[in-house]
């Protein structure tokens, strides 16, 4: 197989994506899954047949979440650019186990903030778990997107290509200004104010997500907390902490900008404060011979 005939491929493919206005990240993830299996069949994907999907499919030997990311990749190649819907079908994806989130509790929260070494640290690490953002919105914030005047944050553009407004704290409102005066403006001379990042890093590119992450890792083990949670953890801690609160399940589908109510309800599973308050009918039983015995004394003659 020639490398013209690759890059042809490709570049419909790109094209198609480009034109379904799938995100840049998308557009790679489904490059490198059509990539792997171009390389597993050692030909062009337009002579694939349907023994060869079956027969990668059951020797993939990798995680499930990543096979599955990789049949979306592949499928969009034969369903829409090469128009092959026969092999398309043949693709599926494998349920993936369904596991609960892990939180941080208030005080580790609290421990994790306390640990943070530098202003803009505690100021991206306050935005996660104060206003429930996931780690790229967080490098992405820019200057105009900060609403003091109505205390909300516009977030533009996000997963899914939608955007959403989330409260602005007072407390994680005066971490943003301490750090405003305190940011570095040499990387963003001229750019107008509303379009500056508000964490900027080297030639005006925003923090990347793996040092952030890394950063995270570092405060984690500093605050001596040792559950192996992520910065998504912060998201996740976020929407456990203000349904255990009480807030009604829809302002946190909201405030999380999701699609669908079952995604937001998956935090139910995880709000240790309200199961843990669930009266269990044991305990009922309990009562109920305590009022029986009472009951009993009550009703005997003198």
């Amino acid at each position: 197989m020639s490398t013209d005939t690759i890059s042809l491929l490709r570049q419909r493919m790109m094209d198609d994506m480009t034109g379904r206005h799938l995100g840049p990240r998308t557009q790679q993830a489904y490059v490198r899954s059509c990539k792997r299996f171009a390389a597993f069949l050692a030909r062009s994907p337009e002579t694939a047949t349907a023994d060869d999907v079956r027969l990668d499919l059951a020797g993939s030997g990798i995680s499930i979440g990543n096979r599955n990311g990789i049949v979306t990749g592949v499928k969009f190649l034969f369903r829409v650019t090469l128009r092959r819907h026969d092999l398309a079908a043949e693709f599926y994806s494998v349920r993936d186990p369904r596991k609960i989130s892990l939180v941080m509790s208030p005080d580790e929260i609290e421990r994790l903030l306390a640990a943070a070494k530098t202003l803009r640290l505690r100021g991206m690490l306050s935005l996660a778990y104060g206003c429930g953002l996931r780690i790229s919105e967080v490098v992405r914030l820019k200057v105009g997107n900060i609403d003091s005047a109505q205390n909300i944050i516009r977030i533009v553009q996000s997963k899914g290509r939608k955007d959403r407004n989330v409260m602005l704290p007072p407390e994680v409102l005066d971490i943003l200004r301490q750090w405003w005066v305190k940011r570095p403006a040499k990387y963003d001379v001229g750019v107008p104010k509303e379009e500056r990042l508000l964490f900027p890093s080297r030639q005006s590119a925003n923090l990347g997500r793996r040092q952030l992450s890394r950063l995270f890792q570092q405060t984690v083990k500093a605050a001596g907390i040792r559950k192996p949670v992520t910065f998504h953890s912060l998201r996740h801690s976020f929407a456990t902490h203000l349904l255990e609160d009480g807030t009604d399940i829809r302002i946190i589908q909201a405030l999380l900008g999701h699609e669908k109510l079952n995604t937001t309800a998956h935090y139910t599973r995880v709000a240790t404060g309200i199961i843990s308050a669930v009266k269990s009918p044991i305990s009922l039983l309990s009562q109920k011979g305590v009022k029986t015995k009472k009951h009993r004394r009550q009703t005997e003659p003198a």
